[in-house]
C-alpha cells in the first residue's frame, strides 16, 4: 500500500484532515508498539542477550569501566555522585518501582484484587509460588552461610517477560489465564517489594526513616487535600527517595510509596462534566464560521481550548503517569537493567567455581521446579475446597503453563540478586542461573500453552477480551484488547453484535467472547460471551449468529 493510498484509507473516518490522517495512522502504530508487551519482551531479551556476548568478549573490561564511569554534579566544595550502574538500580529502578505501584494500586482499586473471591485464586498461587521457591533454595543453602540469604531470589516472576511470552499465542488462550497471571504476578510484586523493605537493605538509620516518613505523610496529605496535579508528588517524590536512599532501606521503595499516594480519582465532577461538555459543543458549533481561518475565530479558539483543558484533567492522575511512563520503563529503563546487568562471563576460567556454587543449585530449581509446583498445588487446593474456581474457559493444562511461566524471574529476580550477596562471584552464579531457569521456564510454558492453543485451533475456538469503550484497563492491555476489537469488528451478525454489547454494558469488567471461527480456522459468526461477573450469558450461538441469554 502507497503512503498517499494509506493516508486516504486512515482519514476516512477520521477526526484529522486528510493530509494528516496518515501521520496520526503512523503515531497510533507508534503508541502500539510501546505498549506492546510482547515487543517490550524482546526489546529485553536483546538487552540481556548483547550482555551476554559482549561479557564473553575481549571488550567486555571497557563494557564493565563505561558502567562503573562515575557520574554527578558539583556545586562549590559540595559534590554527588554514583556510577552509571548505580544510577540504573538505584534511580531508574525506582521509576519501574513506581510503575509496579501503579500497576498494583489499579488492581486493588478496579481490577483483580478488589473481589476476593476473584483474587483468592492467583493470590493463593502467588504465595505457593514464593513459599516453595524459598524451601528448595534452602535445601541446597541453608548450611552455607554464605548464600542462605539469598532464598528472596527465586520467588519473584518477572510480568513483563512472562506475559510477553503468553501474548505469542494470541487469541487461542483464554484471557481468565492470562488474568490469573497477571494477577499472580502483581501479588508476586507486593511479596518481593515487602522482602526486598525488610530482608535486603542495610542497617536502616532512624533519623533518615523518620524523615521518609514525614515526607510520606506530606504526600498523603497532599492526597488527602485533593492536589491533583503530578508535578508536586513527583517533586516531594524525589525528596521521599532521597530520605529512603539515605536510609538504608533499598531507594526503590520509595518509588512504591510514591504510587500510592498518586491519586486514582478525577478532579472533574463526572456528572456535571458531561452536560458541561455538551453545552461547550454546542457553543464551539455555534461560534466556528466554516469559510475563516479558524486562527482568527479567537471565541472559537478560546471554547475549544477550555473543553480540552478541562478533559485532560477528567484522567486521574495515576492514569496519565502510568500511560506516561510505560514506554519509558519497558522499553528504556529494563532493557538498560539487562544490559548492565546480565553480563555473565564464561571465559574467566570460574565456569568450574559456578557448578560448584550450591546457590545457582537452589536458584535454578527454585525458580524450574519450585515456582510451577507452589502454584499448582496452591491452585489445586484453593479451587477443590471450592473456595475459588479455574478461570473462565481455562483448564488444569492452561494452569500448568501459566505456573510454569511464573517461573520466568528475569527483572526482580537479578535485582534481589543484587542485593542478596556480596560476593561478585555468587551474583554472577545466581545471574547464571536466573537466565537459564528463565529461558527453560519461558520455552517450556509457551509449549504447554501451546498445546491447549492448538486445541482450541482444531475446535475452531477463539477468546477475544474486550471492553465498552472508555472503559478503564491498565496500558498493559492495551495490545491485546485493541487485538480482540479487530476481531470483533469483522463479526456481520447485527443479533450477535447486540448481544455482545449488552454482556459488556451489564459485566462489570470485561466481557469474554468466545468465537467458533470452523474448524479451518475461517471464522463463522458463533460466539458464547461472558461478562466477568457472570450477569449474562451467551453461551449456544447458533449457525446464524444467534446466541441464547441465560
Amino acid at each position: 500500500m502507497t503512503g498517499n493510498s494509506a493516508g486516504n484509507e486512515a482519514g476516512k473516518d477520521s477526526l484529522f484532515i486528510q493530509e494528516v490522517a496518515g501521520h496520526q495512522a503512523l503515531y497510533k502504530r507508534i503508541i502500539q508498539l510501546f505498549h506492546s508487551s510482547t515487543k517490550a519482551a524482546a526489546f529485553m531479551l536483546i538487552a540481556a542477550i548483547a550482555a551476554l556476548v559482549i561479557a564473553n568478549t575481549a571488550f567486555y573490561d571497557q563494557f564493565y569501566a563505561f558502567w562503573h564511569t562515575e557520574v554527578g554534579f558539583f556545586f562549590g566544595e559540595a559534590k554527588a555522585e554514583m556510577s552509571l550502574a548505580h544510577v540504573i538500580n538505584d534511580i531508574f529502578m525506582a521509576v519501574f518501582f513506581l510503575l509496579v505501584g501503579l500497576e498494583i494500586k489499579y488492581e486493588m482499586t478496579v481490577g483483580e484484587l478488589t473481589n476476593i473471591r476473584q483474587a483468592l485464586l492467583p493470590i493463593v498461587a502467588a504465595f505457593g509460588g514464593v513459599f516453595f521457591p524459598i524451601i528448595i533454595y534452602l535445601i541446597f543453602n541453608a548450611t552455607n552461610p554464605e548464600t542462605a540469604h539469598g532464598w528472596g531470589v527465586p520467588t519473584a516472576t518477572d510480568i513483563a517477560f512472562a506475559l510477553g511470552i503468553m501474548a505469542l499465542l494470541g487469541n487461542r488462550v483464554p484471557n481468565g489465564i492470562r488474568v490469573f497471571l497477571s494477577t499472580l504476578a502483581v501479588a508476586d510484586d507486593i511479596i518481593a517489594i515487602l522482602v526486598i523493605a525488610i530482608f535486603y537493605g542495610q542497617s536502616p538509620s532512624a533519623f533518615w526513616l523518620a524523615a521518609a516518613a514525614v515526607v510520606f505523610v506530606a504526600l498523603i496529605v497532599m492526597n488527602r487535600r485533593h492536589v491533583y496535579s503530578l508535578t508536586p508528588y513527583i517533586l516531594v517524590g524525589i525528596v521521599l527517595w532521597y530520605c529512603v536512599f539515605m536510609s538504608g532501606v533499598h531507594s526503590t521503595i520509595a518509588g512504591v510509596l510514591l504510587a500510592f499516594a498518586i491519586p486514582s480519582g478525577s478532579r472533574v465532577n463526572l456528572k456535571s462534566f458531561i452536560s458541561w461538555s455538551g453545552n461547550r459543543i454546542k457553543e464551539a458549533k455555534e461560534l466556528y464560521e466554516p469559510n475563516d481561518p479558524v486562527i482568527g475565530q479567537k471565541d472559537y479558539i478560546e471554547t475549544v481550548s477550555r473543553l480540552s483543558r478541562v478533559a485532560r484533567q477528567v484522567v486521574p492522575p495515576a492514569t496519565r503517569l502510568e500511560n506516561k511512563l510505560y514506554p519509558w520503563v519497558y522499553f528504556a529503563i529494563l532493557p538498560l537493567f539487562a544490559l548492565t546487568n546480565a553480563d555473565v562471563s564464561f571465559v574467566d576460567g570460574s565456569l568450574g567455581n559456578i557448578f560448584a556454587d550450591p546457590a545457582l543449585y537452589g536458584v535454578f530449581f527454585g525458580l524450574l521446579i519450585g515456582k510451577p509446583v507452589g502454584i499448582m498445588l496452591f491452585s489445586f487446593i484453593i479451587v477443590k475446597t471450592k473456595l475459588a474456581s479455574l478461570p473462565e474457559h481455562a483448564n488444569w493444562g492452561h494452569m500448568f503453563g501459566a505456573g510454569i511461566l511464573g517461573g520466568v524471574g528475569f527483572t526482580m529476580a537479578i535485582f534481589v540478586a543484587n542485593l542478596a550477596f556480596d560476593d561478585p562471584a555468587i551474583v554472577t552464579t545466581a545471574k547464571l542461573a536466573i537466565l537459564s531457569a528463565s529461558l527453560i521456564a519461558g520455552v517450556v510454558g509457551f509449549l504447554v500453552l501451546f498445546i491447549q492453543a492448538n486445541a482450541a485451533r482444531k475446535k475452531g475456538v477463539a477468546y477475544i477480551a474486550t471492553a465498552p469503550d472508555g472503559a478503564a484497563h491498565p496500558a498493559s492491555d492495551k495490545e491485546y484488547m485493541e487485538a480482540g476489537k479487530r476481531m470483533l469488528e469483522e463479526i456481520e451478525s447485527p443479533l450477535l453484535k447486540e448481544e455482545i454489547e449488552a454482556a459488556q454494558r451489564e459485566g462489570d469488567g470485561y466481557a469474554e467472547i468466545v468465537v467458533e471461527l470452523g474448524v479451518d480456522g475461517e471464522r463463522s459468526d458463533r460466539a458464547a460471551a461472558e461478562g466477568s461477573d457472570d450477569p449474562d450469558r451467551l453461551d449456544g450461538a447458533g449457525p446464524d449468529g444467534r446466541g441464547s441469554t441465560k
